[in-house]
């Protein structure tokens, strides 16, 4: 092996692209941090969009990240796209700047407005790359680039209507590394919540930046809460909604406020705009209720969670509702409409969460669609590109 090959080999350069919400970031990190188990020397560069989450919260996790000023398609207003088509111009040329000055021997993109210029670019300019599918519904960006990509890793079964069959690779999604080794117990993990063990627990989950009809379902039932002290709840509403919740739960307790994520007349309520140790709240919660997000999905299914699922409809190709039916149709999840959540949710899932037997059954089910080690597997493919190209059809 002559030395260019051994610093290949030894030191990949790697660029890794998307990005927009929390369920292509976490994917994007846990497949950086297995690259670099795999070869601690590989240089890995992320490109994201401006302005979007990806810029901070690569950054936090140790990776360098560089900005693209693309935007995502107005679907609704499509006389305002013709900036989006000048942002999308911008971001093909500064996306080739940036292969020709980091030199890299394998692109991946995970999804998100960022991963279309630069993945196509790369692929023109003679790099292999790798695209990460999360849903069960592929999305716009990642059909247009599955011509060009060596590998195709997906999540769900019968992707093939979407991409070449011979592409494939059923993975799974990658999910933060920490959550497959919790350190708590249950009863340790509600202490910290400021709860009792002995009670059962349900964690709301909102997403990063908050669901609606989840923080108006809870919003509109504060009653329920109080009435029901026998079930508490942990409810992350995302920053959008927090200072409303704030204020509704002010109103329903004639002026009490929320001091350190708790109200004195509300003791079986938890309420935070972000759970920085979801380990925690996995490990205090018998039951959860969420959106559909793909990434989500993929940790309840490792974690053999309960849960109720609310798709949004506010998502390309209503692909949250795809996912969550993928799961209900094996017995794994429970689903609620977005449009019937205020009227059913809140009652299902106290429901539900007294029913030992079907939070068993639940438990079980979702535990057999768990793929494991998505991270490691798709950093392994990334690889073969480099050390093997010719082995890789186009």
């Amino acid at each position: 092996m002559n030395t260019d090959n051994k610093n290949t080999a030894e030191a990949p350069r790697i660029i890794i692209s998307g990005g927009g919400t929390g369920g292509h970031i976490f994917p994007a990190i846990s497949i950086a941090n297995a690259l670099r188990q795999l070869r601690p020397q590989a240089e890995i560069l992320f490109v994201g969009a401006e302005g979007r989450m990806e810029m901070q919260r690569v950054p936090d996790a140790g990776y360098r990240i560089i900005g693209l000023p693309v935007a995502g398609f107005d679907r609704q207003h499509l006389w305002k796209n013709f900036s989006v088509l000048i942002k999308l111009l911008r971001s093909q040329r500064k996306a080739k700047k940036i292969i020709k000055d980091f030199h890299p021997q394998a692109a991946v993109g995970v999804g998100g407005y960022a991963s279309g210029p630069l993945l196509k670019t790369a692929a023109r300019m003679g790099i292999p790359t790798l695209i990460q599918e999360q849903n069960s519904y592929a999305g716009i960006t990642n059909k247009l680039l599955a011509k060009s990509a060596k590998k195709i890793c997906v999540a769900y079964e019968g992707m093939e209507k979407f991409f070449p069959a011979d592409k494939i690779l059923l993975t799974g999604n990658p999910v933060r590394q920490n959550l497959l080794d919790n350190p708590y117990t249950r009863e340790e993990a509600n202490r910290r919540f400021g709860f009792k063990p002995e009670k059962l627990t349900i964690l709301i989950l909102g997403g990063s930046l908050g669901a609606r009809t989840l923080n108006e379902t809870l919003m509109g039932s504060p009653e329920t809460i109080y009435a029901r002290d026998d079930v508490q709840f942990i409810w992350q509403t995302g920053k959008i909604y927090i200072d409303r919740v704030k204020a509704a739960l002010k109103v329903f307790t004639e002026g009490e406020e929320v001091r350190d994520c708790h109200v004195p007349m509300l003791p079986n309520l938890y309420v935070t705009d972000f759970i920085k140790d979801m380990n925690l709240a996995y490990a205090a919660a018998d039951l959860v209720v969420s959106r559909a997000g793909a990434g989500s999905i993929s940790e309840f299914c490792l974690l053999g969670k309960p849960v109720i699922l609310v798709p949004s409809p506010n998502v390309a190709e209503d692909h949250q509702t795809k996912n969550a039916l993928a799961l209900v149709d094996k017995g794994a999840a429970l689903y609620v409409k977005d449009s019937e959540a205020h009227r059913k949710l809140l009652d299902l899932a106290i429901d539900v969460v007294y029913d030992r037997a079907k939070l068993d059954e639940l438990s079980r089910n979702i535990t057999k669609l768990a793929l494991p080690d998505s991270a490691r597997i798709i950093a392994q493919e990334v690889l073969k590109l480099i050390d093997n190209p010719k082995e890789d059809k186009a």
